[in-house]
Parts: C-alpha cells; structure tokens; sequence
C-alpha cells in the first residue's frame, strides 16, 4: 500500500495531523506512507517516524502555480500511490493528486473540488470538533466511526551535543531550562504582551530556571523585547534556528510557556511541561494534544474571535491574562516548582 498525504501549510495543523499518519499504519502494517509539504512544514515531517519521504510543495501562498503543480503531478505519476488523502480544502490542494492519476483521492469536501476527489467525505463540525479528529477520520472507510482514543501527535528528536552549541552559539543551559515561544505566524491577536512574558521571565529566574525565548526569524524583535524588558534574564533564540533546531532544543526543557502556535503543538508532541494561552483561538477546536499540557485562557464573550488582530481595538483576552494568573499553574506542570 502505498499513500501520498497532502499535508496543510501550517506547523501546527502539521503536528494534529500526525495521529492521521499513526492511524494509516495501524491499518496498513506495510505502508509506505508519502508526505506532500510546504517547505515550512518540513522540519516537522522529519521528526515522524511514520514517514517514508517528504515531497516538497514548494509553492507561494496563494499561488495556482498550474505549471509546477503539473510538472510536479507528472513526477509523481511514477511513483504509483494507491491513494491520495487531501488535508487542505482548496482546490488548488486537489490538483496534483488529479493530474497524476492517482486512483483513490480522499478529502472533504471544500472549494468545488468535484470530479478532483472521488472520495469525497462530508464534515460534522459537531462530532468533530477537533481538527486532528478531522484530519483521522480520512484514514477510516466512508461512514466509519472514528476510533476511540485517538492517538496523540508525537515527535521524535535527537540529543543536541555541546560542539553544536558552541557552533550556532547558542547558550547553554546550566539550570532547568524554561522556553518561551512568544510568536504566532497568524497574527499579533494571539500573542501574549512581551512585558508579560518579561515579567514571567525575571520570576522563573528567581526560582531557579534558566529562561530562553524560541521562534522564527519574524519572532526576532519579540525575543529582543523579552531580553531588553527583562534586564538580559531571558536569552533571545528567536531566529537562530531551523524548525529541527527548534524541536530538539523544545525537547530539552523543563517547562515551555507558549502562545497557541506551531510550537506549542511541537512541544506538546514531544511531552514537554506546558502552558499554553490561548486569546483569540479555541482551544476546543487546536487544543494541545498532552497530558502534560495546562490551558489559560480568560474565556472572555468576544473570544474566541479567531482574527489576526483584535476587532474590538482592546486586546483583553490577553492583556487580562497577567503573568500572576500563570503562576499558579507553575506547580500543576512541574511539582517540585515553587512560585508564589
């Protein structure tokens, strides 16, 4: 048997979409299981044992990209998948599977993709309120239940040695070490005040933690603006590694602290300590898939909104989500902690 998922754009809708690829195997114990991917995502299919090779979806969003997707198409052609299962709902995430003839292509139904899919499955938001749920049940026959628990997404990663950290010229850690991941690639709305994170930091350094900030390069100044507001307590990471990177240091710490974004899905996935603040997103629809993984959200009657940036103008969802509120989840994620 042989599989060719398409995988969504965003890191953490990549993460939910790993008990999906636990699911195929369990079905089919001689699966060779295929990923299409943006180049963002790639970092995250490389830390899945599930998968046998990650094909490059190396296209601008938003881009049709007719050419490239068929070029693509006809590379694939060769490679005789039995089935495609398509994640995304556009319909422009439909068009390779099409074009190289692949049998059996599976999705909901999205964006007039008709005759592009002909296994096409009709979504009940209500008995799947999770998108991970909904990304599993493509792995399941037309009007099979989904079984029950649904595996949790969980990542591998590899041991950092010191000469690596010497090279990047990262710190290292000498203390139990706390991450703060203060981005969110969907918009300014879902992320927690830098003074914020700033004064979590100098707490967490007080009992005993060693404090970094992690993100992409976007999330630079924000790691600048936690260093410069918290005195140097906090060491900003922010743009100093690749996705890979960024999953084997997460591996690594203690307690991470964390916006609703891709790397608070990797870092669930690999079982960290977490706390997790959600604004302006559910955490019903992409909670944390962990048992080690703690929500904060002030559940306000605007909230969720789902926008990149507060309709409203007053951001209170998060600016009423003060550090003091944190504290008190300290012990719950780590016991032996005692912050006050």
């Amino acid at each position: 048997m042989k599989i060719l998922v398409v995988a969504p754009s965003w890191v953490g809708d990549m993460v939910l979409a790993h008990p999906l690829l636990q699911r195929l195997h369990q079905k089919h114990p001689a699966l060779t299981l295929d990923l299409l991917a943006p180049p963002a995502s790639l970092g995250v299919c490389a830390r899945m044992p599930e998968v046998h090779q990650t094909i490059a979806a190396d296209f601008s969003h938003g881009q049709w990209g007719f050419i490239k997707r068929w070029q693509l198409a006809r590379r694939l052609r060769e490679n005789g998948y039995d089935q495609a299962i398509v994640l995304p709902n556009s319909l422009k995430s439909a068009l390779i599977p099409f074009w190289a003839n692949i049998a059996l292509r599976t999705g909901f139904r999205g964006e007039m993709r008709y005759g592009l899919l002909n296994d096409l499955r009709l979504l009940d938001k209500q008995k799947l309120p999770q998108m991970a749920q909904r990304f599993a049940l493509l792995a399941e026959k037309p009007n099979q239940p989904l079984p029950t628990p649904l595996p949790n997404p969980c990542l591998t990663a590899q041991t950092i040695e010191r000469h690596t950290y010497q090279s990047k010229n990262w710190p290292i850690a000498l203390r139990p070490l706390a991450l703060l991941c203060p981005g969110a690639e969907y918009g300014p709305a879902k992320r927690w005040p830098t003074a914020y994170f700033a004064r979590l930091s100098r707490e967490l350094d007080a009992r005993g933690y060693e404090v970094w900030s992690i993100g992409s390069q976007k999330d630079k100044p924000l790691g600048e603006e936690i260093q410069a507001l918290s005195s140097g307590l906090c060491r900003n990471l922010c743009g100093q590694t690749s996705l890979v990177e960024a999953i084997d240091l997460i591996a690594t710490a203690s307690l991470v602290v964390t916006n609703d974004s891709g790397l608070m899905h990797v870092a669930a996935a690999l079982h960290r300590p977490l706390i997790a603040l959600y604004g302006s997103s559910s955490p019903h629809f992409t909670p944390p898939l962990s048992d080690k993984a703690h929500i904060v959200s002030e559940s306000l009657a605007c909230s969720p909104c789902f926008e990149r940036e507060c309709p409203l103008g007053h951001f209170q969802c998060m600016k009423a989500m003060n550090p003091e509120k944190l504290f008190e989840f300290i012990p719950k994620v780590l016991p032996t902690a005692s912050i006050s």
